[in-house]
């Protein structure tokens, strides 16, 4: 599928997450030819809601328009016309949202942001229609990733081993392909790091939702407050409102194996205690009593590794703090599919690569670096800011332009005119 006399050459992209099926529906447009190897048994969304930005938004546009066409057809801004270029209501999270203290709220956002959210299931169904049944095969687990004289040989649990002139690891924060890059070199940098916070998730019917918070439900808001903080939006096309609640941990370190961990719903009710009852009440509704803790990759060396390259969160995977990270794993989609789009012989292969990285990586690592800030900024520690809810709103309504203000035009051209002039292909 997707060959071409021009492309002699084979991709492998491991993992069927954004990033993955976003580089999937590029490298169809770009004529590359491709295999996605998903280790699960089926198309499957991790999470709830998603946001995207201009950026992202942006990017979808630049990787294929119809891409862009479909997620408007299934993405949710804020329910008030007035609130539409909101990214987040300011309130706090203790009783009364702040009235108490005289705070009324605050919003931050951007005339050049349109809020825009999805259910992942949602924008997951649209984008793997993009990409052809046949290029995809499932159960397909990562076990070894081997690389000699411009070959990349993957084995996978079932026993299969297959020969390939590039690996694109697109399995996610703890996925297997980041050994292969950093592994020989930088060891101690493949794990992921705790970011020392955990979260827990719930969706609720809007009606519901409308009932405990009245108007509070129908547009996106962050509720703030000493080492805790939540977010709600709507999502499903208004018919729901995702909720995440966030708890800093005093730890330091993850305890279990797993990346989520059940408690009971005491355990759950007893980390936020001072909470608007309002909100603890639709967590005690429609929360499951399960920790998901949050991992990010704050420090990455190198994105590639001769003909094995890392994009999205296998690379920089981030805190949620910014709703960045779908973002980031659309924009490398991007740049990456327009590259091997140029790419006429598999020794090319790692040039694409090293200038994708030279790219990509400053802005992607930056995001990670300033989401976990965000993410103290809304838990009060954050050091120019503290508890004083008018500079928290203040940053907030500076600190996203860079990232949604992005010229993804001009980064595609730069990719494009490098390439070519080291590798003289016109």
């Amino acid at each position: 599928m997707m060959h071409s006399a021009e492309v002699p050459f084979n991709v492998a992209i491991i993992g069927a997450g954004i990033g993955g099926l976003a580089l999937a529906i590029g490298l169809v447009r770009q004529d590359v030819r491709f295999t996605l190897y998903e280790s699960a048994g089926e198309y499957a969304a991790v999470g709830a809601g998603v946001g995207l930005g201009p950026n992202a938004l942006k990017s979808m546009d630049l990787i294929d328009p119809k891409l862009r066409g479909m997620y408007n057809q299934v993405s949710t801004g804020n329910l008030r016309l007035e609130k539409k270029n909101v990214m987040m209501e300011a309130l706090l999270l203790e009783e009364g949202f702040g009235e108490k203290q005289g705070w009324m709220g605050g919003e931050w956002g951007s005339p050049t942001f349109e809020r825009t959210s999805a259910h992942r299931k949602a924008l997951l169904d649209i984008m793997t229609s993009l990409i052809p049944r046949n290029t995809v095969k499932f159960n397909k687990r990562v076990t070894n990733i081997q690389q000699d004289t411009g070959k990349v040989f993957v084995t996978f649990q079932d026993g299969e081993t297959i020969e390939t002139d590039a690996v694109i690891g697109c399995d996610g924060v703890k996925g297997f392909t980041r050994s292969a890059v950093l592994g020989s070199r930088y060891s101690d940098l493949v794990d992921p790091k705790y970011t020392n916070k955990y979260l827990y998730r719930a969706i609720a019917p809007i009606e519901d939702a409308k009932r405990v918070l009245g108007e509070r439900a129908t547009d996106a808001a962050m509720f703030m407050g000493p080492g805790m903080n939540w977010s709600i939006y709507p999502i499903s096309k208004g018919a729901e409102v995702n909720l995440v609640a966030f708890k800093k941990d005093a730890r330091g370190a993850w305890p279990y194996r797993e990346y989520t961990h059940q408690v009971d719903l005491q355990t759950m009710l007893s980390d936020f205690e001072g909470v608007d009852s309002r909100l603890l009440e639709l967590l005690k509704m429609y929360a499951k009593p399960v920790q998901w803790s949050l991992h990010h990759h704050i420090t990455t060396p190198t994105y590639y590794n001769a003909h094995v390259a890392l994009l999205g969160d296998s690379a920089h995977a981030t805190g949620p703090h910014q709703a960045a990270g779908a973002g980031q794993a659309l924009e490398d989609a991007l740049v990456m599919s327009r590259l091997l789009g140029l790419v006429k012989r598999a020794a090319d292969l790692p040039t694409a690569f090293r200038i994708f990285d030279s790219l990509r990586r400053p802005r992607a690592q930056k995001v990670v670096q300033t989401s976990y800030d965000a993410g103290e900024i809304y838990t009060f520690a954050g050091p120019e800011t503290g508890s004083d809810m008018a500079k928290v709103t203040a940053n907030c309504n500076e600190r996203f332009l860079w990232i949604w203000e992005h010229d993804l035009e001009a980064e595609v051209r730069i990719a494009e005119k490098m390439f070519r002039m080291e590798t003289g292909n016109a």
